[in-house]
């Protein structure tokens, strides 16, 4: 393990959303504060600053986190991905970010990078999740705004496994 004088700041090297940066943190910076201070990746919102309400949730190495919770340290060396990556360059959405947009899933947006953070992971190691596993996934998180109904539909239809919508009289 490194040892640091006193008055010296670590440099905390990532690989954030594919390109590889750094920058000095102090020993107990967290992880959220590490990305929107000094990487400048403001996507990834704070809420709560306890790991309830996953607004701050990124992916480490792959695997949803709750960025308030970790260590900047801890990220040392490692792969971190947020919500700016979700989008390609020119800004076109991607299905899950589309699905929510069609189904009026975020309203004030607060904590939608963290639930689309926390499927993004979800969705990777089951793509076709029942309504009850995508209830459940979004347990972890707080939405103030939009009552959930329209997140769950969004990560159904993004996932092609939404009931079909019965738009008339049998």
């Amino acid at each position: 393990m490194k040892q640091f004088k006193r008055d010296e700041r670590p440099v905390i090297a990532v690989t954030l959303n594919g390109r590889r940066v750094s920058a000095p943190a102090e020993p107990r910076m967290l992880l959220s504060d590490f990305i929107r201070q000094a990487l400048g990746a403001t996507g990834t919102h704070v809420g709560c600053e306890h790991g309830v309400c996953g607004c701050c949730t990124v992916l480490l190495d792959g695997t949803a986190v709750r960025s308030c919770l970790t260590l900047a340290a801890q990220a040392d060396g490692r792969e971190l991905t947020t919500v700016e990556s979700l989008a390609d360059q020119d800004g076109t959405l991607n299905a899950l970010q589309n699905a929510f947009r069609n189904n009026h899933a975020l309203q004030c947006g607060f904590c939608t990078p963290g639930i689309l953070m926390s499927f993004t992971d979800y969705l990777r190691r089951n793509p076709k999740p029942t309504e009850q596993e995508v209830v459940d996934v979004l347990s972890g998180h707080i939405c103030r705004c939009t009552g959930y109904a329209g997140i769950v539909a969004a990560v159904l239809e993004a996932t092609g496994t939404a009931a079909p919508k019965t738009g008339g009289k049998s």
